[in-house]
């Protein structure tokens, strides 16, 4: 069977085809980046539109003066290391028990992947339950147990309140490595494992030899998409706690959304170029990283 010839009556077929999706892509992505950037050098207060000029880059200076942003950004690190952390090893674990064969094996999967179908708002407000210092669940269970004897403001503690947000953006998060490691391990040609086997390579030995330097790139690539996501995910915190108690839990994007709520757009936008550049530098570094050391294997 021929293929039709591309003539130019079907290239602009074609074209007219994608231009819906060019034109909300554009209208809905690139000009609010753009027009966001513009404004990272504007004083544009919303509560005073009658001048906007520019300020080159006294915003940056304004942002960078404050200390509630040194505080988000430290906590930003924190937030991001823990949960990344945590749910790089358990996605791993799951991800290690998923692709065995066991007798309520697509159940539990379904169980288990259920998180990732919740909007991260939702999560936020079923955890700031569960952490209620009154009757959430949480104290509920450890004062039946007997381990605390009194309840615990989880939120309301700023020695508490960090761990209690990055404990449910684990819980959220775990999910997504154990599909993507899940998919990565399915993906190891027998052959290996067979071939290792024969030459007397224990389990952990073919892990070590054989699993990881198979699955080592896209581990690479889901751990930078993890980073990205989790600094771009104020969602959870900002229903839990709100970037409180007195800035404990404020990562730099939750920062952003409280120049916003302010009508302060100009900071708001520089915030959002300073998390742009920190992420692009990151992602610079990372990938040098990690193609060395490929490159070196």
């Amino acid at each position: 069977m021929t293929r039709p010839a591309f003539t130019p009556r079907r290239a602009g077929f074609i074209a007219l085809c994608l231009l819906p999706g060019v034109v909300f892509v554009m209208l809905f992505t690139y000009y609010p980046m753009v027009r966001g950037a513009v404004i990272a050098f504007q004083r544009y207060n919303l509560f005073d539109l009658t001048s906007t000029p520019f300020v080159g880059l006294e915003n940056f200076r304004a942002v960078l003066a404050e200390d509630r942003f040194w505080t988000a950004l430290r906590n930003t690190g924190t937030w991001v290391g823990a949960s990344l952390f945590f749910q790089f090893v358990l996605g791993f674990g799951l991800a290690l028990i998923l692709r065995r064969n066991f007798r309520g094996r697509g159940l539990y999967q379904a169980w288990v992947f259920f998180p990732w179908a919740m909007s991260g708002f939702l999560i936020g407000l079923l955890w700031r339950w569960m952490f209620n210092g009154q009757f959430g669940v949480i104290n509920d269970l450890l004062l039946k147990t007997g381990i605390i004897e009194e309840p615990i403001g989880f939120l309301a503690s700023p020695g508490w309140a960090m761990t209690s947000v990055i404990v449910a953006n684990v819980w959220y998060g775990v999910t997504f490595f154990a599909i993507m490691i899940l998919a990565a391990l399915q993906g190891v040609p027998r052959e290996l494992y067979e071939a290792a086997g024969v030459d007397g390579a224990s389990r952990l030995r073919q892990f070590w030899h054989v699993t990881l330097p198979h699955i080592r790139p896209m581990l690479a690539l889901i751990v930078l998409l993890r980073v990205i996501w989790i600094l771009n995910f104020p969602d959870l915190i900002y229903s839990m706690t709100g970037g409180g108690p007195a800035g404990s839990t404020d990562i730099v994007t939750t920062f952003l959304i409280q120049q916003v709520i302010g009508g302060d757009y100009g900071k708001a936008g520089a915030v959002g170029l300073l998390v742009l550049a920190l992420l692009l530098a990151f992602s610079i570094f990372y990938l040098n990283v990690t193609r060395s050391d490929e490159t070196t294997r």
